[in-house]
């Protein structure tokens, strides 16, 4: 890279004036977020791609359902690791640059994933979309929220639910989209898959590069105008947040981060697991009531719910706090739960509806929620990197979630579980995951002041087993 590009993409290059109006950087997290919530509308593809040789029918070469299914949990899996190892340096470089890496690693992706597709070689789709992809994934997950935490210090969940709500709707203009271009590109000897592939490679290039193009990042000491530096939803006797800044290897030796990671696991654990059955469970639980149309509706209300939560939930923890939230999430989810096998043996659909609907605002509320929760606890300075590792718990919660539901639906139905019923274990085990994290979630303290960095010290890295001072606080 040479100078000049590498001065375009330096953090220096984007820290704004103080007169900056701040409310120009959810354009730029919204078009990195939207983007690549495209990763929520990838099973569009897989029928299609069972067709790739076939065309109209799959034939015995064509690749299997259960081979391509990697490519998503392949994708999901280094989504966590890229977020976990490339935190520190969203927030040692800037958003610009890890924007500028996510625009091509995502939209690259896409590119080798069509290469893939054209030659009929799955480990492309695997190295395309899942490594590639999953690159730009982490990197365009955390790079706009920790900007957007250090822009909104006033209006923590706010912020976070702009960002990830965009990350929750973008399968909702993904889908239709990808469906569109399949059949622009369509022909008696191609399903269109490469074709959407290389359009979409190259949108979301272009999209997440207008993100890192407007970003900016606020000058050093700059605050709100008339901010009194109270947090919202932080007052108050048993308030968590934090008036310093925890250096990220520092975080990861506290209780705290641990606590927090298996609250938003077993969050996650929870919603994912019934959010990938979402469709067939409505359908078994009401023969004949709910139809495969209905229930690709029902799945569609879903993933409104899904934005909507991240931003209402988010937004609310302004007013209530992050721990209240999550204890909400908690609470209200284990009722829920433990009220949906009931929903099925009364025949009440509506019920059914409205309290899946309500789970799964809370599943996206915590992705939005718990940025706003760390940098309550651990300060804005290295939120970005602890964010990333924290999300590691997404990957894991991908893999328990949907294995916990799938087999044990399984074995019920082997044993001789009439499908209705299969599901009723299975929502007990959740709400009882669900009490599990109120109880990890209700352990959450104040950090302890030890932990803090020193801002009067030189920026030094952190002492293995001892307090932490400023590492990399000029960065």
């Amino acid at each position: 890279m040479s100078t000049t590009d590498a001065g375009f993409l330096s953090k220096e290059r984007i820290t704004a004036p103080r007169n900056f109006n701040r409310w120009l950087i959810p354009p730029a997290a919204l078009a990195v977020h939207l983007s690549i919530g495209q990763v929520y509308a990838l099973s569009v593809f897989n029928l299609p791609l069972t067709r790739v040789l076939g065309v109209t029918e799959q034939t015995p070469a064509d690749w299997r359902l259960t081979s391509l299914g990697w490519i998503f949990s392949i994708a999901i899996l280094v989504l966590g690791l890229a977020a976990a190892f490339g935190g520190h340096w969203v927030e040692r470089v800037g958003p610009r640059k890890a924007m500028a890496v996510s625009a091509v690693t995502f939209g690259g992706g896409f590119l080798v994933s069509a290469l893939g597709v054209q030659t009929h070689q799955l480990w492309l789709l695997y190295l395309g979309y899942g490594v590639l992809g999953g690159i730009g994934l982490g990197f365009g997950y955390v790079s706009p929220v920790s900007t957007l935490l250090k822009w909104f210090p006033d209006r923590r969940g706010l912020a976070t639910g702009m960002a990830i709500m965009g990350f929750g709707g973008g399968a909702m203009l993904a889908s239709p989209m990808s469906v569109a271009l399949m059949d622009y590109f369509s022909t008696p000897e191609s399903v269109g898959v490469a074709g959407a592939f290389v359009v979409l490679g190259i949108v979301y290039f272009i999209a997440i590069g207008f993100g890192a193009l407007i970003v900016r990042v606020p000058p050093e000491g700059w605050k709100p105008e008339g901010w009194d530096g109270q947090v919202a939803g932080g007052s108050g006797k048993a308030s968590l947040v934090t008036d310093g800044h925890v250096h990220i290897n520092q975080a990861m030796r506290t209780p705290q981060f641990y606590l927090m990671w298996a609250a938003l696991f077993l969050n996650v654990t929870a919603g994912i697991g019934v959010l990938g059955q979402a469709s067939a469970m409505s359908q078994e639980m009401f023969p004949g009531v709910i139809t495969a149309g209905a229930a690709a509706g029902f799945v569609g209300m879903l993933s409104l719910f899904n934005m909507a939560g991240r931003f209402f939930w988010a937004s609310l923890s302004d007013r209530i706090g992050r721990k209240t939230t999550f204890s909400t999430f908690f609470i209200l989810g284990m009722v829920l739960f433990a009220l949906v096998p009931q929903t099925g043996n009364l025949g009440a659909v509506t019920l059914f509806v409205i309290g899946y609907m309500v789970i799964i605002s809370m599943y996206g509320g915590g992705f939005s929620t718990i940025p706003a929760y760390l940098a309550d606890v651990f300060g804005t300075r290295f939120v970005g990197g602890i964010h990333g590792r924290i999300l590691t718990a997404w990957s894991a919660a991908g893999v328990v979630g949907p294995t916990l539901v799938n087999y044990i639906r399984q074995y019920q139905i082997d044993q001789g579980v009439a499908k209705a019923d299969a599901y009723t274990i299975t929502m007990y085990i959740m709400a009882a995951l669900l009490f599990a994290g109120l109880l990890c979630n209700l352990k959450i303290r104040q950090i302890a002041d030890h932990h803090l960095i020193d801002e009067e010290a030189e920026p030094v890295r952190p002492v293995r087993g001892g307090p932490t001072v400023a590492a990399d606080a000029q960065n």
